[in-house]
């Protein structure tokens, strides 16, 4: 009987084995297929930008080759301090890097000011007020374009960095519900707690709420860095002179004067693609963060 038992033991592990090795042999196999389809996917993505990289360091002649020639022999750098030879682009990134961080700063500070009151703050009419704001996101701003560009024009501001800038410094709806979200996941006791210790409403939203928000104040400069730094839009609109150009309309008037040099273009194109390169890489994981909203740890 015992030697039964024991048949029957022995029996039972080596299928739990069995099992364990084939379930765990699966999840492997599952593994290195997502990691494999991951990798083919970025080194397709990344085609674009080695191209960008490659045409940059090549004489014009060479950018027309078929094949194409994908290492420059020898490698041109001379093209990067043509760039500035040819068009002003040190203007345009000095312009562009005015606009963007005040951009930053103005959108930052507003929005979570308007998120605070939303998600900390108990007032009348609070709730009402944020759907109305929520319902202004599905307003497409091609709507209120000719009533602001009529609005700047009274005010003189046609042709400066004002419509650029200011408008962001009172908020927006996205990034506020952004903010608010990731806010609400704060606990209120830290209100409590700092009331008690004598806090005002400005300390509680100065000291304790945006020190824990790193994260998503993260992801909102980075999206809005981007947004700014990208913009061609609203300079096309705005800006006449070429002394103001930002670099989105600076690649445009160089591409309509030398369209031809496209080595002297990929390489504009590429300067101007670093700092958001750079911003991101740095702070990705804070921005990862802020957007799956991981709230307070510890």
């Amino acid at each position: 009987m015992t030697a039964e038992v024991k048949m029957r033991s022995d029996f039972v592990v080596k299928t739990q084995k069995k099992t364990f090795l084939s379930r765990r042999a699966r999840e492997g196999l599952k593994r290195i297929i997502i990691h494999t389809v991951l990798i083919v996917g970025a080194i397709f993505l990344m085609v674009p930008l080695a191209w960008m990289v490659s045409t940059s360091l090549k004489d014009l002649g060479a950018v027309f080759y078929f094949p194409p020639k994908w290492i420059p022999d020898p490698p041109r750098w001379g093209n990067y301090v043509e760039i500035f030879r040819v068009v002003p682009f040190g203007l345009y990134i000095r312009n562009t890097a005015m606009i963007t961080i005040a951009d930053v700063i103005g959108k930052v500070l507003s929005c979570s000011l308007v998120a605070f009151s939303f998600a900390r703050l108990r007032w009348r009419g609070r709730d009402v007020l944020f759907l109305i704001m929520l319902s202004t996101m599905m307003l497409p701003h091609q709507v209120t374009l000719i009533p602001q560009f009529i609005l700047y024009r009274e005010l003189g501001w046609i042709d400066t960095f004002l419509p650029l800038i200011l408008p962001n410094w009172f908020g927006g709806p996205f990034l506020t519900f952004l903010l608010r979200q990731f806010f609400m996941t704060i606990p209120l006791d830290l209100d409590d707690a700092a009331r008690i210790d004598g806090a005002s409403i400005f300390d509680i939203y100065w000291r304790i709420i945006l020190p824990l928000s790193k994260p998503a104040l993260a992801a909102v400069a980075i999206f809005m860095f981007n947004g700014s730094w990208n913009d061609f839009f609203g300079p096309l609109i705005y800006l006449h002179s070429q002394q103001k150009y930002t670099i989105a309309l600076g690649l445009r008037s160089f591409q309509e004067q030398n369209y031809t040099e496209w080595n002297l273009l990929m390489g504009a194109s590429l300067i101007a693609m670093v700092p958001v390169l750079v911003i991101f890489f740095f702070a990705q994981k804070y921005f990862i963060q802020g957007i799956v909203f991981t709230g307070v740890k510890g």
